[in-house]
């Protein structure tokens, strides 16, 4: 099975960027990634906040962790580490294991972000 891969975008033109991802879909023979959409940066920055991010880098690559164990090795609280996974969960950046374990997919998160002078 191929490592999955996922690109984090900032377009407020979340329509045009949805259409564009399926026409690739739809034409591609192989496995193109997948893609999340923030409307703006304050959408992005307010979703994925510093802690969540140390959450996400946390999980990369280790396997199934549970919750107490991802709150120790964060030296955080096990409720707000829940909460955080639980924002985490909804996003799709990680998965709950039937186990009730956290994993994080994604071998690859790349972010996509521009940044241009106002017409």
């Amino acid at each position: 099975m191929e490592e999955r891969r996922l690109t984090i975008t900032i377009d407020a033109d979340w329509q045009s960027a949805l259409r564009s991802s399926a026409r690739a879909a739809f034409t591609a023979n192989t496995y193109q990634g997948e893609k999340l959409n923030f409307e703006s940066p304050e959408a992005f920055f307010s979703r994925l906040t510093s802690r969540r991010w140390a959450l996400l880098n946390a999980l990369q690559g280790a396997g199934e962790v549970p919750v107490r164990e991802l709150a120790r090795r964060l030296k955080r609280d096990v409720k707000r580490v829940h909460e955080d996974a639980a924002e985490l969960v909804n996003l799709g950046l990680i998965e709950r294991t039937e186990r009730g374990g956290l994993i994080c997919p994604y071998a690859d998160i790349h972010m996509d972000m521009h940044m241009c002078r106002a017409a």
